[in-house]
């Protein structure tokens, strides 16, 4: 059985083929490319142009989540909310059944307790983009530095005091003019934040800590978040893709 997950993220798209639990393709694409080039709403639904995208047009089950599920009706689809998306691709990327997952985003952050397979309780934070990628990203680019690049920094770590992504931009401009080194100051934008999930993965202080979401890929946040809570850290393989594998596996 031929399973299609989709997650319409804030900026990206994740679409991903499952065929009785294997992974047989997996694509992402910008948001308002997807919208604009690869599907047209007919009665008020989201048709997608599957054969745009070079896929066979129909599936066993299609099914999605992700920011967009609300404001877009993707047309045969069923809708199941983020957390459980999350959460049942963490259960079965990981093949734990008890942990925590910790979810960062191009946009927000998400920190779910899972338990026998199962949400238990879940924290959310997306009020503010500084505990986002979209941060990481901002910081990167003022630095003059990839996010390949930014994610070896962890070790000595300048403090940046700035709780709003928009003043934390001036703050590091205004450290890069001090002569604060690139490679302290982009260890401190790791630290912040892993600083602001920190109070969120204190709520569910048992067991290791799956990570998902683009973030997952930087390894210093990863390397801080082991440091700061004293527990295994455990990177997903498709990190940025979890929400839309649970759309497949659930």
């Amino acid at each position: 059985m031929i399973s299609c997950g989709i997650d319409l993220g804030s900026r990206a798209v994740k679409l991903v083929l499952m065929d009785d639990g294997r992974l047989i393709h997996r694509a992402v694409y910008d948001t308002v490319v997807f919208y604009r080039d690869f599907g047209r709403v007919e009665a008020g639904e989201f048709s997608v142009s599957f054969g745009l995208l070079g896929l066979p047009a129909g599936f066993d089950r299609l099914t999605v989540t992700g920011y967009g599920r609300n404001t877009v009706k993707v047309k045969g689809a069923s809708v199941i909310p983020e957390i459980k998306a999350h959460a049942s691709g963490a259960v079965f990327q990981s093949g734990l059944s008890d942990f925590t997952l910790l979810d960062i985003g191009g946009q927000d952050t998400k920190v779910v307790k899972v338990v026998g397979g199962l949400t238990a309780d879940f924290s959310m934070n997306d009020k503010c983009a500084a505990s986002s990628g979209r941060y990481v990203e901002n910081m990167a680019a003022i630095l003059g530095m990839t996010l390949d690049e930014i994610s070896a920094y962890h070790e000595l770590p300048e403090k940046l005091s700035a709780t709003c992504a928009i003043f934390g931009e001036s703050e590091l401009i205004q450290k890069i003019a001090e002569g604060v080194p690139r490679e302290s100051l982009a260890a401190g934008v790791n630290l912040s934040i892993v600083k602001r999930v920190l109070p969120m993965l204190r709520r569910y202080p048992d067991g290791p800590v799956v990570f998902s979401g683009g973030v997952a890929r930087n390894g210093a946040v990863a390397e801080l978040v082991k440091t700061h809570t004293g527990r295994e850290v455990i990177r997903l393989a498709e990190p940025a893709l979890n929400g839309a594998i649970g759309c497949a596996v659930v």
